[in-house]
């Protein structure tokens, strides 16, 4: 832990810190970042949870210092078993930085990069803009990467192309924006019948698949589990129309509401002959 050398990001909340924390580590050499609770290397989150998930403001603020002590720990390990050279830490002031790095046991802090040095004065208050009007985040890594954890919120890729990066190589920048729970704009829910509307939609689409019958969806903080019962069209192989559909409407129900669907079944119950029989 001692070997590793610590630098620091630092900006007021809301000012575009997170969206440009990879370009920041990339134009110093770094691989692994500190933001928000998360470990992250280049792309992957490799340890941590997010403060975002926390429930109020307070919350988030104990997670990202890493005051719990589990949380601290296994912080702690994972660092020590990856052993970044070095590491860039994001916070909103100095005391922030300092007292996360303190608080892992990393060294003191070599060089600090202030959002104003790595963005314009527009730049910033648009970004301000938009996280109180909108109550909008970013977190640093590709949304698959933080999908699971994030169920049910409002979750968005984020895909930006830079020009210069380490070496003045071309990459391509993937950031999540989500709108957090503890958003002044409100929690949001995903009624069971939004859910019963797709999969009637998407069945209209299967030409092998009359009719939905009957579905019953039982919805979980974590996602919705769903059962179904069709009507299949005589003619077609009736397992493979089955899976498809049931592929299908978890790729849908996904990618419409964010939601992670927990578990899908879809049971063939009556066949019906084709119309024009």
């Amino acid at each position: 832990m001692s070997k590793v050398k610590v630098f620091a990001f630092v900006g007021p909340s809301g000012t575009g810190k997170s969206y440009r924390a990879q370009m920041v580590a990339g134009e110093n050499n770094i691989s692994y970042i500190i933001d928000d609770g998360l470990l992250i290397n280049e792309n992957e989150v490799v340890a941590g949870e997010s403060a975002k998930k926390a429930p109020t403001k307070i919350e988030t603020v104990k997670h990202a210092i890493f005051i719990d002590e589990k949380e601290k720990k296994e912080m702690q390990k994972a660092i020590k078993k990856y052993k970044p050279e070095s590491i860039l830490i994001l916070g909103t002031s100095d005391g922030m930085v300092a007292k996360i790095a303190e608080n892992l046991a990393l060294p003191k802090i070599e060089k600090t990069i202030y959002i104003e040095e790595v963005a314009t004065e527009a730049e910033i208050k648009t970004a301000r803009n938009i996280r109180v009007t909108q109550g909008k985040h970013v977190i640093p890594v590709p949304t698959f990467e933080i999908k699971k954890d994030f169920s049910g919120y409002i979750l968005d890729p984020l895909q930006i192309f830079k020009s210069k990066g380490s070496g003045n190589k071309p990459y391509i920048s993937e950031k999540s924006i989500i709108r957090p729970t503890f958003s002044y704009l409100g929690n949001f829910t995903i009624s069971d019948t939004v859910f019963r509307q797709i999969i009637e939609y998407l069945a209209k689409k299967e030409q092998g698949i009359s009719k939905i019958i009957r579905t019953r969806v039982e919805n979980y903080g974590e996602g919705p589990s769903i059962y179904m019962e069709v009507s299949v069209i005589y003619g077609h192989n009736v397992m493979e129309e089955l899976q498809s559909f049931k592929e299908r409407s978890v790729r849908e129900i996904e990618k419409l509401t964010t939601m992670n669907v927990q578990k899908i079944t879809v049971i063939a119950k009556t066949i019906e002959m084709p119309n024009n029989e």
